[in-house]
């Protein structure tokens, strides 16, 4: 059995950032609730909605959209481009111009490294 590309990526992540404190959100109930609970040694709770992606657009439910346009602080969507083996970070207020841009948006970081420690800093 092949672990799913999202998968691999909560793994790497949780791997990498042993100082963060990672709740996994499996939530049926509220439709477009992120995939991961954070909280850092800040004391700063955020929330990061996994993606992986193969070509320059992302995949959002109209659920996903909605939460990050009425929780647009302290939210954040992490992206692997697996054309390019690349991680990218956005934060949660720009999902609508994620959505319709996709990859070719600037992310506020880049790279694996740069987006934890993004995260890890968060409020610092």
């Amino acid at each position: 059995m092949s672990v799913k590309p999202e998968r691999k990526l909560w793994h790497e992540l949780k791997r990498i950032t042993p100082e963060i404190s990672w709740t996994r959100l499996e939530n049926l109930s509220a439709f477009g609730t992120p995939d991961l609970l954070g909280y850092n040694n800040f004391g700063k709770f955020f929330t990061v909605e996994l993606k992986v992606t193969k070509t320059n657009k992302i995949r959002f439910s109209p659920h996903q959209i909605a939460f990050h346009v009425k929780h647009p602080n302290n939210t954040f969507i992490l992206v692997k481009d697996l054309s390019l083996n690349l991680v990218k970070l956005y934060e949660g207020k720009v999902i609508k111009e994620l959505d319709a841009c996709g990859l070719k948006l600037e992310p506020c970081r880049l790279g694996l490294d740069a987006c934890c420690l993004r995260l890890q800093q968060l409020g610092a």
